[in-house]
């Protein structure tokens, strides 16, 4: 069943705390995962969206963290980001991903926006606002094609389009609308919530993730004034950081999404697993062919942590200093960031039925959301193509395309 929604006015005299560190942020997450972990598994099989787990979210100023400073934020390194953003998976796949997009836009302001812009954006998300995307679609060419218009009308703009995969729109204060401007570039618009036009589907059906609200946007003659317009693909026509950004916090949701399946995975064979018959072992913890693989899968899950640590500094020494090379470094180590967590993700949610036996796909259990999580989320862009990115910049020097994507 999918429910039409007009979104309400938003209240924007609300105030968030305020987080002073890099190690107050990592502290707050870790506070808020119990929380939400206690209800993953109950809002995953009753699709019970997560309106107030997100409203605890936004109140606790961790969606503000990569303000910059002159703006009034902390800018936490992108490593920070990239694990909080795996505790908060790890807690909730749905709760780790719905942020993501916010804090896409967030770079994609710092890159392109002008300082009225900033002030008044970076503003809003310091005091609790929350971002949401209607970048995809549907039907097109390509992913990275858009039908969505952004065209002239009197004073301002008119934007008339509709949008897929709208991951977090459903809690979003304001929708950052991604369309196409007369001249066929991409253009980021900031509409506040119950703006007229703007209708919500919430029809996202997807095997996982079922709690992102990654529904249609329905963008019919949806007014825009042109203070509140970004040229996103000014981004994108020089070295930049928008695509890493974007990148780094994927790696993060995957390899939170890793950690969960083997937390509970190492959980089921200690305490209710058996051993296999032929095993001579009392406990199924004590099967070395077991210990073996759960060592196997517990290494990769560090590697691809350092991997996840090692690309976030790579983005911030392109943040600060923002050259061709600096850009490509971090683009080429998110990249390799991005490959580890998938293959991980689905390496780690594959072995935990592998290993916990036949009693762990009992339906009430509800065990296989990591392995729907894990595999409908890295399905956002191939790693195969970041294979090929890696493989053309080392023999060709090809330098990794500019896009969202990497």
């Amino acid at each position: 069943m999918t429910k039409l929604i007009r979104l309400n006015t938003h209240d924007n005299d609300r105030a968030a705390d305020r987080i002073a560190s890099e190690e107050d942020a990592l502290a707050v997450a870790r506070s808020l995962a119990p929380e939400f972990a206690a209800t993953a598994s109950d809002r995953d099989r009753d699709r019970i969206l997560p309106h107030a787990e997100m409203d605890r979210l936004a109140a606790s100023g961790l969606l503000a963290i990569t303000v910059p400073a002159e703006y009034g934020g902390i800018d936490v390194s992108n490593a920070v980001l990239a694990e909080v953003t795996a505790i908060l998976s790890e807690a909730d796949g749905s709760i780790g991903q719905i942020p993501q997009n916010h804090f896409y836009i967030l770079e994609a302001l710092r890159h392109d926006g002008t300082e009225d812009q900033k002030r008044f954006y970076y503003g809003r998300a310091l005091a609790g606002d929350r971002f949401g995307n209607a970048l995809s679609e549907t039907g097109t060419k390509t992913v990275g094609h858009y039908n969505t218009r952004l065209t002239r009308e009197g004073a301002g703009f008119r934007i008339d389009g509709r949008k897929f995969y709208s991951t977090g729109v459903l809690f979003a204060d304001w929708i950052a609308i991604f369309a196409l401007d007369e001249d066929e570039k991409i253009t980021m618009s900031f509409v506040p919530r119950g703006t007229e036009g703007v209708e919500i589907v919430d029809d996202w059906d997807g095997i996982g993730q079922r709690t992102t609200g990654s529904g249609t946007t329905i963008l019919d003659g949806v007014r825009v004034p042109p203070s509140a317009v970004v040229r996103h693909h000014k981004g994108f026509e020089r070295p930049g950081t928008i695509g890493s950004v974007g990148q780094i916090i994927h790696a993060g949701i995957d390899l939170g999404i890793a950690r969960a399946a083997f937390a509970d995975m190492v959980r089921f064979i200690r305490t209710t697993s058996r051993p296999w018959t032929n095993s001579g072992v009392e406990r199924a913890s004590e099967d070395p062919l077991t210990i073996a693989r759960v060592g196997q899968v517990a290494i990769r899950i560090e590697a691809a942590t350092a991997m996840v640590e090692y690309a976030g500094r790579k983005v911030d020494h392109a943040q600060v200093d923002l050259t061709e090379e600096t850009a490509i470094a971090a683009s080429l180590a998110v990249a390799s960031a991005k490959v580890l967590t998938t293959e991980i993700a689905i390496e780690a949610t594959n072995t935990l039925f592998e290993l916990a036996g036949t009693a762990s796909a009992r339906e009430g259990l509800n065990l296989d959301r990591h392995w729907r999580n894990a595999r409908t989320h890295t399905l956002h862009d191939p790693v195969r193509w970041k294979y090929h990115v890696a493989g053309n910049y080392h023999l060709n020097d090809v330098a990794p395309p500019r896009s969202g994507a990497l």
